[in-house]
């Protein structure tokens, strides 16, 4: 995926947001965490599975949740316990969206794997428009 994402003045807000990135396959998680860090975001932390994923919650404004995790197709699960019990806006990242898409109330959309960093940021901005106007 790489870090190259575009930074304006306007994205000094992103830092007030922080990114909860769910997914077991440690190199896409490490890359995803350098593009949200590299448009100026924190995360809140990274998990793999669903155990670590709810103790990283309360943390968390964002959330990156990959379908099929360590401890099995729990992605969904996941999505929706973070919007319901958190309030957290999710974003599904997936090799196949039909699984997820529209399927959980209140998250935000999915992100085809292997995600470029340009969809990354587009959807970030989307996410941040979002949660701005629930507040």
């Amino acid at each position: 995926m790489g870090a190259l994402v575009d930074r304006n003045p306007e994205d000094e807000s992103f830092a007030d947001h922080r990114v909860l990135i769910v997914e077991d396959e440690l190199f896409i998680a490490l890359d995803l965490e350098d593009t949200v860090k590299a448009m100026g975001f924190n995360v809140a932390g990274l998990a793999n599975g669903k155990d670590q994923a709810m103790r990283l919650a309360p943390l968390a404004d964002i959330a990156f949740v990959d379908v099929n995790l360590v401890d099995g197709a729990t992605g969904p699960e996941i999505g929706r316990r973070l919007v319901e019990d958190y309030g957290i806006t999710v974003v599904f990242m997936t090799g196949n969206p039909e699984v997820v898409e529209g399927r959980v109330a209140g998250a935000l959309g999915v992100v085809t794997k292997p995600a470029m960093p340009s969809a990354v940021e587009k959807t970030l901005r989307r996410a941040v428009e979002a949660r701005r106007s629930l507040f």
